[in-house]
């Protein structure tokens, strides 16, 4: 949900912090459901999402490359998710408990992947966690399509004419 920060404070006593934020949409029914109980929230900058129109353009391309290809459009899609850059973290995490850490995080979608490495740790093991495109903003959705794109033209498959492409990013905004 898009919203604004109004004011912030410190109550000098408890020494806790007072955060106003305002918000665009109505959550009259939420804050009735969660008034007076402990919540788990998160913020981040906001930014336009990305539009259905592009993930289903993005498919198109997928399926164009998986027939000129010997591989499948989900293995074409992994590897582009890998590429794109922007869109991972790397986790530390007791070998005990990486497979149910990756199992975990790949319930998310096709393009949630992650790839172990080892650790300097004993014990323990390194995980890349990429985010499929279901998560992205449009600069990372833009990036994705733009290398999804420039593999179809190396290979003569045709694709939007530029100008109609820039339209479709343009919509995004």
């Amino acid at each position: 949900m898009r919203g604004r920060m109004v004011s912030f404070s410190v109550i000098p006593k408890s020494r806790r912090q007072l955060l106003t934020i305002e918000v665009d949409g109505d959550i009259g029914e939420l804050v009735d459901a969660l008034r007076d109980v402990d919540i788990d929230f998160q913020m981040k900058k906001w930014r336009h999402g990305r539009s259905l129109d592009a993930n289903a353009y993005l498919w198109v391309l997928l399926d164009k490359l998986a027939e000129k290809l010997p591989v499948s459009k989900t293995e074409i899609y992994r590897e582009e998710i890998r590429e794109i850059g922007g869109n991972s973290s790397i986790v530390c995490v007791r070998e005990h408990a990486m497979d149910m850490v990756c199992r975990g995080w790949q319930r998310n979608g096709l393009g949630w992947i992650t790839e172990p490495f080892p650790s300097k740790f004993t014990g323990c093991m390194n995980v890349i966690l990429y985010e499929g495109s279901s998560a992205y903003d449009t600069a990372q959705m833009s990036r994705l399509i733009d290398a999804v794109v420039e593999d179809c033209r190396s290979l003569g498959i045709e694709t939007m004419p530029p100008a109609e492409l820039a339209s479709l990013k343009e919509a995004w905004r």
